[in-house]
């Protein structure tokens, strides 16, 4: 069973983390140290467990704090979609969305088909 308190405000899953999984990292919900994410802080003044809740931008690349210069060199870095990650989260809710990660072994949904 996958838990969807470790699905991070921007459609990863920390679950597959390795810093998660060697106790390096608390996961998005539990790290006060990243206090610096803007996407964070957003989905937690507004009261979001990801921002698949969010109501102002239907789709996440229209925001400004996950559309953004450090955002795309996540995505390219490490071949990451968080975009496709939030869609997912919509369709299947954080529980889905855990479960499907933890099935492919994965902490986010590849940009490219690699």
């Amino acid at each position: 069973m996958s838990d969807g308190a470790l699905v991070s405000f921007c459609g990863l899953y920390c679950g597959e983390c390795g810093k998660y999984r060697k106790g390096k990292c608390l996961g998005c919900m539990g790290n006060e140290k990243a206090a610096w994410c803007g996407i964070r802080k957003c989905n937690i003044e507004k009261g979001y467990k990801s921002c698949a809740e969010c109501v102002e931008f239907a789709d996440p690349m229209a925001c400004s704090k996950f559309d953004n210069l450090m955002g795309r060199l996540f995505g390219f870095l490490f071949n990451s979609n968080r975009a496709a990650g939030i869609a997912m989260i919509k369709e299947k809710g954080l529980e889905g969305f855990a479960e499907h990660m933890a099935e492919y072994g994965r902490v986010s949904i590849r940009r490219r088909g690699i």
